[in-house]
């Protein structure tokens, strides 16, 4: 963390004090948690300005959907489109031959 900073005693639950306790830095891990439960907010609340209703029975069939995709593909079809990204994001073509400078 850098900038300015306040410092907060907080009480927690003690499954997540146990949590805590294992992080070499306890406030950067709540600060990364805090800012994604941030952003999910902010997503959800441009969703909702846009028309988009996020239901939890939206929810529900969107996790199904993706267990049915992770169910159906195997590991080698993942580690093929992992590739293929890492392969363009360095400016790679699928042969191997560079194609961005």
């Amino acid at each position: 963390m850098t900038g300015a900073v306040r410092k907060l005693s907080i009480s927690v639950p003690p499954d997540v004090a146990e949590r805590l306790e294992r992080e070499p830095n306890a406030s950067a891990f709540l600060v990364h948690a805090a800012r994604a439960l941030m952003r999910r907010e902010a997503l959800d609340a441009e969703l909702a300005h846009q028309g988009v209703a996020v239901t939890e029975e939206g929810v529900a069939r969107a996790r199904a959907a993706r267990a049915a995709v992770d169910v159906a593909w195997p590991a080698e079809r993942y580690q093929a489109i992992r590739e293929r990204v890492r392969q363009a994001a360095a400016g790679e073509d699928p042969a191997g031959r560079v194609t961005a400078a």
